[in-house]
């Protein structure tokens, strides 16, 4: 396995780090997306949760 690029982010045809750049997504919004493309592979509902963390803070930047 590649402990740089694991396979949990390479499934589904597009790797990860290539949707965040495309889409040009922040820091915040750029772990919601890994966090929830892994989570069935990794760290389940802990990886949910991580989303949920940074969304929340995606949110706040906008409500300020």
């Amino acid at each position: 396995t590649d402990a740089i690029n694991p396979d949990h982010y390479k499934h589904g045809g597009i790797e990860t780090i290539d949707y965040i750049e495309a889409k040009q997504l922040d820091y915040r919004l750029g772990n919601v997306v890994k966090y929830v493309s892994r989570h069935k592979r990794k760290n389940g509902l802990e990886d949910l949760k991580k989303a949920r963390w940074y969304l929340d803070r995606a949110i706040e930047k906008y409500e300020d």
